[in-house]
């Protein structure tokens, strides 16, 4: 299911974007598209292991919940 859903976000995204390119006056936005997405990628090796950290943190917290939420050890 979850596989389905990715394969089909994918689908619109790549349809957004032929859209995007293919439209004359959208020169502005591709560029502005671009830098943000640069930045992002950016900011994302910078800070890389700290979102690592918290991701781990966060679905350990999770697991733990879940496993108490059940009667888990």
């Amino acid at each position: 299911m979850f596989l389905q859903n990715m394969m089909m976000l994918g689908s619109v995204a790549k349809l957004r974007l032929r859209e995007l390119f293919s439209e004359e006056k959208g020169e502005v936005n591709i560029v502005a598209i671009v830098v943000l997405i640069g930045i992002a990628v950016l900011l994302a090796l910078i800070f890389k292991d700290q979102i690592a950290n918290l991701l781990s943190t966060l679905f350990n917290t999770i697991t733990e919940n879940a496993n108490s939420a059940v009667g888990g050890s």
